[in-house]
């Protein structure tokens, strides 16, 4: 009878240790698989921003007559109208003044100036495409500007829901019109500031002498 019961527990013990084997065995390759996941992702994406660059390399290229120029976010540009004279750039908090006409990589027209009028942004205060947030910074007045942005600095994997599509890169042309301080950024004048006013004296005129008028 001992001999039955050592048994059955020998054979429940092992039933129990079994299925723990089995419940971590199952759940090992769910983070397996997550990490894989991971590296697949990144892999496909430096990969998608190499096929990208390639293109615009080429297009580079095959335009030896124009200076472009490579920049650290890892954009390109080039100079339609170039102002050498005002050397002001803008700053963070300035509101800028400026033209946008964005094509495809290709040079096709998705957005006309006129589709998209007279833009207004307050730097680095608005949430707007990364590649025209750093490009606009580099810009003089009254200079016309030609950007070649990758995906990954433009609307992305999801495009702008519209026109753009996912992993699109495109080519903004932007003319800086002007840009200005904010003025709402200014702090307001301190009573401390403010010139004092002196309420004007009275003049009390004196009074005649009724005795030697």
């Amino acid at each position: 009878m001992n001999y039955l019961k050592r048994s059955s527990c020998a054979l429940l013990f092992a039933v129990l240790l079994v299925s723990c084997k089995q419940h971590e065995d199952a759940r090992r390759p769910i983070s397996q698989a997550s990490g894989t996941f991971m590296k697949k992702s990144a892999d496909r994406n430096k990969k998608l921003v190499a096929n990208e660059e390639d293109v615009i390399k080429k297009i580079i290229k095959s335009n030896p007559k124009t200076k472009y120029y490579a920049t650290r976010k890892g954009y390109w540009l080039y100079y339609d109208e170039r102002n050498e004279t005002d050397l002001q750039t803008p700053k963070k908090g300035d509101i800028a003044y400026f033209n946008l006409e964005i094509k495809d990589i290709n040079g096709k027209i998705i957005y006309s100036e006129a589709d998209l009028g007279p833009q207004t942004y307050y730097v680095d205060k608005q949430d707007i495409m990364m590649g025209l947030r750093d490009g606009i910074k580099m810009m003089h007045k009254n200079e016309t500007v030609t950007f070649l942005f990758p995906s990954h600095i433009a609307y992305g994997y999801h495009g702008d829901n519209k026109k753009i599509g996912p992993n699109q890169s495109l080519m903004c042309t932007v003319t800086l019109r002007n840009f200005v301080p904010d003025p709402a950024a200014n702090p307001t004048t301190t009573a401390a500031q403010t010139p004092k006013t002196t309420a004007p004296k009275t003049v009390t005129q004196a009074k005649k002498d009724t005795l030697n008028p």
